[in-house]
């Protein structure tokens, strides 16, 4: 099968693409053809080595994915061969990764995609969807009814914040850095949407919920605590995922007299039981149409080292050419 695959860390320069051996499904696995993968910050860090994690090599790359189901390995349930189905969390802890034509999965990574849901838009929304869901519930506990900030809702976790909240009935105030990605996020549903390089955000914020914000979705870098904690409300919940070199000053005396809370999180630290609500959730969103992904730029799997680089060029770099997820197309 033709993979995406390195032999070693390294610079994008590192991948191959070339033949490795096709999987075979071990207990409890499906073998999945793969028709689209998405391409993540993780992604760049496992390969770079930045982020040290079991890696067996040749590694294959990339963590999202969606396909069929070709084959079942002994005991899989839950799936039959021909469905179509979506995950993430590949790559990660030993696993390879699905940059390839075919990939054995176990079967608890897997969920079905919605019919009208195209394979590309399937991959994109994994894990920055799973992210989104996890850190606006499972960690913040949002409720309807409540206000919620992210920065950069035209990006991937970002956008999947603005719709969520926006599913289950929140107030979701956003920013972006042009007009063209302040009115995407509006079209996302976003109740207030700014643009960081022109408005002042925190005026606005104050305006938008005078009360405070009650879950911040931190999604930057290098995030301002000292300006960003005294917008949060009493009891409000800020939820950090980025940042691994980022040394923030804490301005404690705005933070404990709100009873405020701190959390960060990984996606790749839930296991696949805690994760499935959120899989399933999304799926449900999906078909009711309330929930859609933002494809920034296609590449094929033969161009995997490029994808690497202009995704690259995108986070670290900061060239703000990207809006939207980055996607192999494998088939």
């Amino acid at each position: 099968m033709r993979a995406a695959f390195i032999e070693q860390n390294g610079p994008p320069e590192a991948i191959r693409v070339g033949e490795l051996p096709t999987p075979e499904p071990g207990p409890g696995q499906a073998l999945v053809r793969i028709r689209a993968v998405a391409i993540n910050p993780i992604d760049l860090y496992l390969r770079s080595g930045q982020v040290a994690m079991p890696m067996a090599f040749p590694y294959v790359i990339a963590s999202d994915f969606a396909g069929v189901v070709e084959k079942l390995g002994p005991g899989a349930t839950g799936v039959q061969v021909g469905d179509r189905v979506w995950g993430s969390n590949q790559g990660l802890l030993g696993r390879q990764g699905v940059a390839a034509e075919f990939a054995a999965i176990d079967q608890e990574w897997l969920y079905p995609t919605p019919a009208l849901l195209p394979d590309v838009d399937a991959a994109a929304m994994a894990l920055v969807g799973i992210t989104a869901h996890l850190g606006l519930f499972h960690r913040g506990g949002l409720r309807a009814g409540e206000s919620v900030y992210v920065p950069g809702g035209a990006g991937g976790v970002g956008s999947m914040v603005v719709q969520m909240a926006k599913a289950v009935g929140a107030r979701v105030a956003t920013s972006a850095g042009s007009p063209e990605r302040v009115e995407l996020c509006r079209r996302l549903g976003a109740d207030l949407a700014l643009d960081y390089k022109a408005d002042d955000v925190p005026a606005r914020l104050r305006e938008f919920a005078p009360e405070g914000i009650d879950v911040w979705y931190e999604t930057q870098r290098e995030p301002d605590l000292e300006t960003n904690i005294p917008l949060l409300r009493k009891r409000g919940r800020m939820i950090l995922i980025a940042g691994r070199s980022a040394r923030p000053i804490l301005p404690l005396g705005s933070f404990y007299p709100r009873d405020g809370s701190l959390l960060g999180f990984a996606m790749f630290n839930a296991t696949a039981e805690e994760q499935r609500p959120a899989g399933a959730e999304m799926v449900r969103w999906i078909e009711e149409g309330r929930l859609k992904a933002l494809v920034g730029h296609e590449f094929a799997l033969e161009d995997a080292a490029e994808a690497h680089r202009f995704l690259e060029s995108n986070t670290l770099g900061g060239a703000g050419s990207l809006a939207g997820k980055v996607v192999l197309l494998v088939d």
